[in-house]
């Protein structure tokens, strides 16, 4: 790859291809219930950067796969992080009104509503996954995997995990442990969970997932504290949500715990080791490696 340019332009190709994916596995606005398809829709279809899908199939290029299930798992993934968003930003929870410049789906649709919707998404994302046991009927073995994958790093032992020790701490400080404890299963779990799923449908080893596993962990964890920099640092208008609101809500942070300077090279050494662990996989894609870098350094 060129320069940031090319780059730039690969990402927003591939983020055109994921919305009109998307736009292909979300279910049809019919029957009384109608308006619960209209709410996934508006919070599934509210833009973003598709980075975990997007972070499923380059990893799914890294081994050159073939398999038929992969599109069902990249709108897996992208439901269920969605559905997380929209229970975040619920009253009783962050309170947000603005996320990605617009207003969050219980603003629009109430509150009841948009429990409702999160919910839904959830359940229709395995919905969406199961099918690849039609799309790739040969390989269900490898589906299997990866819907074990995807339960484990959404559940309790992963990002639900996760958001239940934030919740519970929020309001007073907490340890570096704890907080490690809740950046891994709250941000790294669905990143792992992209890019396992992606290794295990290219037809990657046990020792190479693992592998895997281990440099998303990385770039999860970086990317937690890279959002807690820029809730300091930018504006409301580049995020396209509010900024500070770590410190409206009463949160521990890298930023509070350790100062700006000392999260910036935290984010630093911990791109360095994810880097590090992709160079000795077996495979190569470069444009993985820029969007790796790129994700962890973003400045929106």
């Amino acid at each position: 790859m060129n320069s940031n340019s090319d780059f730039q332009v690969q990402m927003e190709q591939r983020v055109r291809k994921i919305e009109a994916m998307l736009m292909e596995y979300l279910p049809r606005q019919r029957g009384y219930q109608s308006v619960i398809m209209e709410a996934m829709s508006y919070s599934l279809l509210a833009g973003g950067k598709r980075l975990r899908p997007m972070l499923m199939k380059e990893t799914y290029r890294l081994y050159n796969g073939t398999s038929g299930a992969l599109c069902p798992f990249m709108a897996a993934i992208e439901m269920i992080h969605t559905y997380s968003l929209v229970h975040d930003d619920l009253p009783a929870m962050d309170n947000d009104e603005y996320r990605r410049g617009r207003k969050t789906t219980h603003v629009v649709y109430g509150e009841d509503m948009a429990i409702l919707a999160g919910d839904a998404l959830l359940n229709y994302a395995f919905e969406t996954a199961f099918r690849a046991f039609v799309t790739d009927p040969e390989d269900s073995l490898a589906v299997g995997r990866a819907l074990a994958v995807l339960g484990e790093k959404a559940g309790i032992y992963g990002m639900i995990g996760g958001q239940v020790i934030d919740v519970k701490e929020t309001g007073h400080s907490v340890t570096k442990d704890v907080l490690d404890t809740i950046y891994k299963l709250k941000t790294s779990a669905l990143i792992e969970a992209s890019m396992m799923i992606g290794a295990i449908l290219g037809g990657a080893s046990e020792e190479e997932v693992k592998k895997v596993e281990k440099i998303a962990e990385y770039v999860g964890k970086a990317f937690q504290i890279q959002d807690d920099i820029l809730d300091v640092t930018s504006t409301n208008e580049a995020l396209g949500k509010p900024v500070h609101s770590d410190e409206k809500n009463d949160k521990t942070t890298y930023v509070t715990l350790l100062g700006l300077e000392e999260a910036r090279k935290e984010v630093a050494r911990l791109s360095d080791e994810a880097i590090g662990l992709l160079h000795m996989l077996s495979g190569e894609n470069s444009y993985l490696e820029h969007l790796l870098l790129w994700l962890v350094h973003r400045d929106r």
